[in-house]
């Protein structure tokens, strides 16, 4: 493509998606309260195709021209799919003065790896051709599973059937016979045989012995399904019901978080950088986000901020910030940006990982002094030791008290995280040395015996136990730290 053809191909692509969000962003800050049911029914068909076409237009826009690739398969929910071709689909039956329903079968998967996009264009067709066919009566999806493992969708009219000379040619790029009643050019089909191949599927058709037809599409589950594992399913949280965005720049990472992810029954998109998570949030909603903090373009601390901002995006989604930064000052900034948790890099196992996945969804919806009281209950701290020596201080002493406290713990937490990566152990000694002194003074036992048992550990050249017990104090201080910040937060409040 020529400089100033390519030129004006990026300026159309970020119009069209500013313009799709608009769009999608309009609609969501529309109250449904109020609404009658069949004004609440069209809203959600808009909606519903709406992200459709947004997706379509992502992915037609990267690819490159005629590429037209089925993509790799990612975990779906099958019921949430379903929901949202429900509401398309009635709505144009509806204009036409017939009725759609999809029935799903007991037996079939919640969710299924597939490549949404291709299946949405494969059911869309074949749904668009068999409302455009008929002119009274019902049209029926079902969807069921048989026993060769495949995922099958039997779509079913009223309509005249296919006529020979349409049978002949159903599956050709210009299929539409010359004789057809009906207008058009035979394209759709032509495109779902051509994805079906791609997905490894089959696609066929015959006329109904009274009236109708019927499309009968198949896709292959072996290998596909997921079934968590069931030592995992009481240890892990269940998110069969959720979609997830990980925005992470590294394809690495975005491997690893969405194996995770799958195994818990998750349904993941992905986001190389910042732009590119904003762009998703812009089109389709999600029930969870992963975001990376450093990422190019725009950084995890500003994709959060955006979405806690901005009124059309779902500003009470949870969110887990993915970072390499775990100083007390990163993790005030994170969590100021709207993060729900902390999980830090590098992943090492799925335990603790569901385990902030779950911190982050309780968060979610918890009161905020619930959280405050489970910090503080976290600490081990003796409140009489602590509220004496504040009493020592008076109301004039006791905010710089508190400063001084603050600046002093975050300085030796910055120094025993730095110390105890590299197992300096002259270091650790200096650092924990202060460290017995202030914990002590301020009632911090815990604390105190972490800082003692360190520093025996460095004397000792102990390398696996200043791994762990540097580990627990790091969690002690950072405690410590959040509780002095809301004890000073709460004496400036009263002065």
């Amino acid at each position: 493509m020529p400089p100033d053809d390519a030129g004006m191909a990026s300026l159309l692509d970020h119009d069209l998606r500013a313009a799709i969000s608009d769009i999608i962003g309009g609609l969501r800050l529309i109250s449904h309260a109020g609404l009658d049911e069949p004004t609440r029914l069209q809203l959600e068909r808009v909606r519903a195709a709406s992200e459709a076409l947004a997706r379509l237009l992502s992915d037609g826009l990267e690819l490159v021209p005629g590429g037209d690739a089925a993509r790799c398969g990612s975990n779906l929910q099958i019921d949430r799919f379903l929901y949202d071709l429900e509401m398309r689909w009635a709505g144009r039956a509806r204009e036409k003065g017939l009725n759609f329903h999809i029935a799903l079968a007991a037996d079939v998967p919640k969710v299924v790896s597939v490549d949404h996009t291709a299946l949405d264009r494969v059911l869309s067709n074949i749904l668009a051709n068999a409302i455009k066919y008929t002119d009274s009566g019902v049209v029926r999806m079902v969807v069921s599973t048989d026993d060769t493992d495949q995922l099958c969708f039997s779509i079913r009219d009223q309509g005249p059937g296919f006529s020979p000379g349409a049978q002949a040619r159903l599956f050709e790029r210009d299929g539409h016979p010359d004789d057809a009643e009906k207008p058009g050019h035979g394209v759709g089909m032509f495109i779902s045989k051509q994805l079906t191949g791609k997905l490894g599927g089959q696609i066929s058709v015959r006329n109904l012995p009274d009236s109708g037809a019927e499309v009968l599409f198949g896709l292959p589950l072996t290998g596909a399904l997921y079934e968590p594992d069931a030592s995992a399913r009481a240890a892990l949280p269940n998110l069969n019901r959720l979609k997830v965005l990980v925005a992470e720049d590294s394809e690495t990472n975005q491997a690893v978080i969405g194996h995770m992810l799958t195994r818990m029954g998750a349904q993941v998109e992905t986001a190389a950088d910042g732009i590119a998570a904003l762009d998703w949030l812009e089109r389709e909603d999600f029930d969870l986000a992963l975001i990376d903090i450093e990422m190019p373009r725009l950084s995890g601390l500003e994709v959060m901020r955006a979405l806690r901002g901005q009124a059309h995006l779902r500003r009470d989604m949870p969110v887990v910030a993915v970072t390499a930064y775990v100083l007390r000052a990163n993790r005030d900034a994170i969590y100021a940006a709207g993060a729900d948790a902390i999980v830090a890099k590098p992943l090492i196992d799925i335990e603790t990982f569901g385990e902030a996945i779950s911190h982050a969804l309780r968060r979610s919806t918890a009161e905020p002094a619930a959280f405050a009281a489970a910090a503080q209950d976290a600490l081990e701290l003796n409140h009489a030791t602590f509220d004496r020596l504040m009493e020592i201080a008076g109301p004039e002493g006791a905010p710089e008290l508190l400063d001084r406290l603050i600046i002093d713990l975050t300085r030796v937490e910055r120094g025993i995280v730095g110390a105890t990566a590299t197992a300096d152990t002259n270091a650790i000694r200096a650092e924990t040395h202060v460290l017995v002194a202030v914990a002590g003074a301020v009632g911090a036992e815990r604390l105190q015996a972490l800082a003692e048992a360190l520093n025996a550990a460095a004397h000792q050249q102990d390398k696996a136990s200043i791994a762990t017990t540097g580990a627990a104090l790091l969690g002690q201080i950072d405690r410590l730290i959040h509780y002095a910040q809301q004890a000073l937060i709460r004496r400036g409040h009263q002065t």
